[in-house]
């Protein structure tokens, strides 16, 4: 039989582990929402700054000091900003879509037209970050696209839900265009089955 004197010895070593276990579990909580907090923080001083960066492409611009010769863009450049103002979205455009693009701002995707062309800019972001607000979308939305060159206005006329694999999405066409994809549905937890596709036409 077991004495009471290990019951009690047995009972005091489960406390500890239980202690010890809801104390690591706390320090991993903490350490979590440090990161996320630390992500969002850096994520809104990069926004401030490529706004910045934005302004002084519009200046040189307007003052006719912009290179004749537009350079190859490059993954993270500034391309310019996107505004929805009913939904109080306001966020700078990235070249590129990679993991470290999307933490800082929304990506324009490569292989569609840059900001500022005509024909069909395609424009990603995530949807637990600067596109969320897209779940709240509606058709006629007006959304705003700020390019060194001004600023184009495009009117929303469809919401689709695709599959990942979709291209047709970002297909190019003859008329300008605007398609913001995000990940879909907005709520799931890992990664998201199908994509939520927005596509506006130029003003």
């Amino acid at each position: 039989m077991i004495s009471i004197a290990e019951n009690e010895m047995f009972a005091t070593r489960s406390q500890r582990f239980m202690c010890w276990t809801r104390r690591i579990l706390m320090l991993t909580g903490v350490l979590a929402l440090a990161y996320v907090a630390l992500t969002l923080f850096n994520a809104r001083l990069f926004q401030i700054a490529a706004s910045h960066t934005l302004e002084q492409q519009i200046h040189a611009e307007e003052q006719h000091t912009a290179s004749p010769s537009r350079p190859a863009v490059k993954e993270g450049d500034v391309l310019g900003k996107i505004e929805i103002p009913r939904l109080g979205l306001s966020v700078v455009v990235l070249q590129g879509t990679t993991s470290k693009t999307l933490l800082l701002g929304v990506g324009h995707i490569e292989g569609t037209a840059l900001p500022g062309e005509s024909g069909n800019i395609g424009i990603a972001g995530h949807r637990d970050t600067y596109f969320r607000v897209l779940k709240d979308v509606r058709r006629n939305d007006e959304i705003r696209l700020q390019t060194a060159s001004g600023i184009a206005r495009y009117e929303v006329d469809w919401i689709q839900i695709t599959a990942p694999r979709d291209g047709d999405i970002v297909a190019p066409t003859s008329e300008s265009a605007l398609t913001l994809v995000t990940c879909y549905p907005f709520y799931y937890i890992g990664a998201a089955p199908e994509r939520f596709v927005v596509h506006a036409h130029r003003l």
